[in-house]
């Protein structure tokens, strides 16, 4: 379990982010527990803290004040680091910034050798990384001919071949386009079925996280609420203050109800499709 007591967090005042709020707060008297096996989604607007608590979980960042502990090692605490860092892995909305290897095997490799996985077990480990995220390349194929989205495969699978026990994602799609975010996160999804952690997913894409377990919404660095999506997709206009839209066939079904059709709350697009079908 990851559980975040009373934190807050500043950033330096001379620190260049787009969450360094100065002389407030990035995060202020957050107080979370995240389940083994939960997934999570942090929304918000830019700024709202989701991407500061996330940098606080595997001790990137360490609070000005409370604690962030993962299962049970502080992250203030030096000696417990590597522990809480191989637990917690983070793939970030850029994936040029974390690809160290000049070869897709050598850059799922790297991470592997840091971590000491033995030698031997190294190649097998990067083959098995490869297939996991469904990534179309072979091992001694250049980082620099991989597409955007294959490039964040890439990221995937470097870090799921550690076998984190968390995984953050943070804005890790809103670089690539339409077709390949509903790839990748199809393929995330086939992923979990697969191998077993915890998702802490950070979006403004509220269509990629109506599956999550639980919604934690952020705004002006502190956490306003926690729910199921379907409760929370109830209450447009929290999300609105929060900067948040709901995906386009929710925002239809929202007009049906108004208009005196009978709309499940828990509805997919598919579902919806159905319905219209059948009324029309």
């Amino acid at each position: 379990m990851i559980d975040i007591r009373n934190t807050t967090f500043y950033y330096n005042a001379s620190q260049d982010d787009e969450e360094d709020a100065g002389h407030k707060p990035a995060l202020s008297h957050v107080s979370l527990n995240i389940s083994p096996g939960e997934f999570v989604a942090f929304l918000g607007r830019n700024g709202s803290g989701k991407s500061s608590l996330s940098r606080l979980l595997n001790g990137i960042e360490l609070p000005t004040e409370g604690t962030v502990s993962v299962e049970g090692h502080v992250t203030s605490d030096k000696a417990a680091l590597p522990t809480v860092r191989r637990a917690v892995q983070i793939v970030f909305q850029n994936p040029e910034n974390q690809q160290v290897g000049i070869t897709v095997g050598e850059d799922i490799a790297f991470g592997l050798s840091n971590i000491g996985w033995p030698q031997r077990d190294i190649a097998n480990r990067v083959a098995w990384a490869i297939n996991l995220v469904g990534l179309d390349a072979d091992e001694d194929r250049p980082v620099t001919n991989l597409s955007g989205g294959e490039k964040q495969k890439l990221a995937l699978a470097a870090v799921l071949a550690l076998a984190p026990r968390y995984l953050i994602l943070d804005e890790a799609t809103s670089m690539l386009d339409p077709v390949a975010r509903r790839q990748f996160v199809a393929t995330l999804h086939e992923v979990r079925k697969q191998y077993s952690f915890t998702l802490i997913y950070i979006t403004h894409h509220l269509e990629e996280v109506t599956d999550a377990d639980r919604w934690i919404l952020f705004q002006s660095g502190r956490v306003v609420t926690s729910g199921t999506p379907a409760d929370l997709m109830e209450d447009v206009r929290l999300l609105q203050d929060c900067g948040l839209e709901l995906p386009y066939y929710q925002t239809l079904a929202g007009l049906l109800r108004e208009s005196g059709i009978a709309v499940p709350a828990a509805i997919n697009e598919h579902e919806l499709r159905e319905l219209l079908c059948k009324s029309s």
